[in-house]
């Protein structure tokens, strides 16, 4: 059996001898991204090699290479799908293609990616295990992730999204055995609500939960977009908790800033989110949900860590070590990697 290996982050001193994780004096900023996009809608991407230096440079030794599974189409000027309602953004393997091929390409070293298939329409699931063959002929055994697909995004809705219904979920069957048999994870996009009726999409997700109890599932961003910003923080994280507590397979992903500005950020509502990640150390990732967009630089990306980060602060030790230190990623992608502890006091 392979001994395990301790990580740990570039800014501090835990190093692979095995010392702690010093909270006092080394950064709050998780050292995993796992909702991480190298690939933009429309418009050129930053460049591969210059995304694995910002997360070098940031501290983050583990990411997902997410693309975006839906492209804008090629003699659109547009890069960003809400600059233009009516453009269709549909599904498409070609930022698979080109993610792997980049990995192929650069072989990055002192970070571990993750490539990710993005490319699935969840409601057309028929589909699916063929795009899965044709990654497997080109890029055998290197797509270890699933996601992020869309299951209801209302954001893409004006952009001709098709969102997937209960039929639908039961004819994933034949992709999601395939998942299980590998272990690979599944980051689904499934919006909670919105601010008219926050849980009106609930019932997808957990048909899925109920009906793929066995899959690994990851809820990116809690269920929480845009378009639901008034919900009580109460009543999500009960649900939260309920879904949790029913279906051992599920993991919360916790990226996009919105979660911070919209949600963690308010007055007194940090601590309960906090308070309910420490009661469910294990069951939660981090990520940044950044898109590679050559709109953006280092800078934006380590903004968007940072605050994507913050709730880190809050939690106590063992939910810190689990989350921000990625032990719960490690677990999840079922890599021989170890936390550090962190430093008693």
């Amino acid at each position: 059996m392979a001994a395990a290996v301790v990580l740990w982050p570039s800014a501090g001193s835990a190093a692979a001898d095995g010392r702690c994780f010093d909270r006092q004096k080394q950064p709050y900023t998780s050292v995993v991204d796992g909702h991480l996009h190298f690939r933009p809608f429309g418009g050129q991407a930053v460049p591969f090699n210059e995304m694995v230096g910002y997360l070098k440079k940031s501290g983050v030794r583990h990411a997902s290479v997410f693309g975006i599974g839906q492209k804008l189409p090629v003699d659109s000027s547009c890069t960003y799908y809400l600059d233009c309602p009516g453009t269709p953004v549909l599904p498409s393997l070609k930022n698979d293609m080109v993610n792997a091929e980049n990995l192929v390409e650069f072989k990055p070293k002192d970070v571990d990616l993750a490539l990710s298939m993005t490319f699935p329409d969840l409601a057309n699931p028929t589909t699916v295990p063929a795009g899965m063959r044709l990654l497997d002929k080109e890029f055998p055994g290197m797509f270890r992730w699933m996601g992020e697909v869309n299951l209801i995004k209302q954001a893409i809705l004006p952009n001709h999204h098709e969102p997937a219904d209960a039929r639908d979920i039961r004819q994933w069957a034949p992709f999601m055995k395939e998942l299980r048999k590998r272990g690979i994870p599944l980051t689904i996009h499934s919006d909670l609500g919105n601010n008219q009726r926050p849980t009106q999409y609930l019932h997808l997700m957990e048909e899925v939960l109920e009906r793929y109890p066995h899959n690994k599932i990851v809820w990116a961003h809690m269920g929480l977009s845009k378009e639901l910003t008034t919900m009580e923080p109460d009543r999500h994280i009960q649900i939260m908790k309920r879904l949790l507590d029913r279906y051992p397979g599920l993991t919360l992903d916790l990226s996009w800033r919105v979660l911070e500005d919209v949600y963690f950020s308010k007055s007194g509502v940090r601590k309960k989110y906090a308070d309910f990640l420490d009661a469910y150390p294990t069951r939660a990732i981090p990520g940044t949900d950044f898109v590679a967009s050559r709109s953006k630089n280092y800078e934006i990306y380590k903004k968007e860590l940072e605050v994507t980060s913050r709730i880190n602060k809050s939690l106590d030790d063992g939910a810190f070590r689990n989350i921000a230190l990625g032990q719960n990623y490690f677990d999840l992608l079922g890599i021989k990697e170890t936390a550090p502890h962190i430093c008693k006091a």
